[in-house]
Parts: C-alpha cells; sequence; structure tokens
C-alpha cells in the first residue's frame, strides 16, 4: 500500500531559514510541496522518509535564496494491483459504491464489480445485494460508514496540470465550470 519511492529535485531556501540546519530546512520545503499531492504515474505523496544526498548549493543573481539539488526518498500511497484494502462506505449512488480509506477517497467500485445479484434502492440512496441462503433471499445493504474489502484491480492517473484556454472556450461563457477530475483514482473490484 505504501511504498519509497527515489525522487530528486532542486530546493528553494529563502535566506531567512539560513539560520537553521539545512536538513531540516530542505525537509520542510520537500513536505510543503509534496506532502498530500498526487504525483502522476508515482502516487499520493505522504511524507519525506530521508535525504540519501546533498549536492552543492547555488546562490544565483538578483535571489538570495539557496538552491540546492537534493535525492530523497519519500513515503507514497500507491497500492499494488489486487492488493486487498479495507474502507469505509462514503457513498452510494448509480455509478457505484464510493469508498474512503479516510485519508484517500478517490475509490469508486461500479456496478458490475459488486458482488451479485445487486440492485441499486433509489428510496434510500444505497446498494443492496440480493444473498440467496437455503432459508430464503436476504437484502444486505451497502449503508454509508459500513467496512468493505475491496480488490484493487485498476488505477488511473490523470494529468491535472493547467493549460491555457482555447479559443473556443475564450469564447463561450465564464458559468460552465469545467468538472474536476480526480488526479489518481482506484478502481476495484468489490466481489472480494
Amino acid at each position: 500500500m505504501f511504498v519509497l519511492v527515489e525522487m530528486v529535485d532542486t530546493v528553494r531556501i529563502p535566506p531567512w531559514q539560513f539560520e537553521r540546519k539545512l536538513n531540516d530546512s530542505i525537509a520542510e520545503e520537500l513536505n510543503k510541496k509534496l506532502a498530500n499531492k498526487v504525483v502522476y504515474n508515482v502516487g499520493l505523496c505522504i511524507c519525506l522518509f530521508d535525504i540519501t544526498k546533498l549536492e552543492d548549493a547555488y546562490v544565483f543573481p538578483g535571489d538570495g535564496a539557496s538552491h540546492t539539488k537534493v535525492h530523497f526518498r519519500y513515503v507514497v500511497f500507491h497500492p499494488f494491483l489486487d492488493e486487498i484494502l479495507i474502507g469505509k462506505i462514503k457513498g452510494c449512488s448509480p455509478e457505484g459504491v464510493h469508498v474512503s480509506l479516510g485519508f484517500f477517497d478517490d475509490i469508486l467500485i461500479p456496478p458490475e464489480s459488486l458482488q451479485q445479484p445487486a440492485k441499486f434502492d433509489e428510496a434510500e440512496q444505497v446498494w443492496v445485494w440480493e444473498y440467496e441462503t437455503e432459508e430464503g433471499a436476504h437484502d444486505l445493504y451497502m449503508d454509508i460508514g459500513e467496512e468493505v474489502r475491496f480488490r484493487v484491480v485498476d488505477e488511473s492517473f490523470v494529468d491535472t496540470s493547467p493549460t491555457g484556454p482555447s479559443s473556443a472556450e475564450a469564447a463561450s461563457s465564464s458559468e460552465e465550470l469545467p468538472k474536476k477530475e480526480a488526479p489518481y483514482m482506484l478502481m476495484p473490484d468489490g466481489d472480494t
């Protein structure tokens, strides 16, 4: 579920932080930049694990800050395919069951991946698994807050880098806000 990822970045340390230890200042700047952010094709960054190498620091003309190339390892949430996770149901909709791990909410179990036969109850806004036993059928409701196990079968990274407006978008009204896409999403199989 969590992996260590080796990364390299140039870290800018402002002059008012020169009185602190260099490693402490670099760790703080790296956590400000990466913690709780999704790095494309890497995963959700959690926190700095350690700094493995510091290269020479440079001060550029017109900028009193030091710029240091840093090699470091970062703790990243990136579950393996076929890994089984336990989450809580955050909500249900006709598009599937939305699950949260507490720190990560972009998990959607689509209807075709739920245990079958399953149906969506419009009145209560929940998914219902129609479970068969010798005594007859039982309806098992997937209520909000209930724990659920799921297997990660796919993941999706979306490049959410800002882009300039196209000529068609510039002409249209600004009333329409584009739907915000999650930069990292897990596609699980709820039939676990």
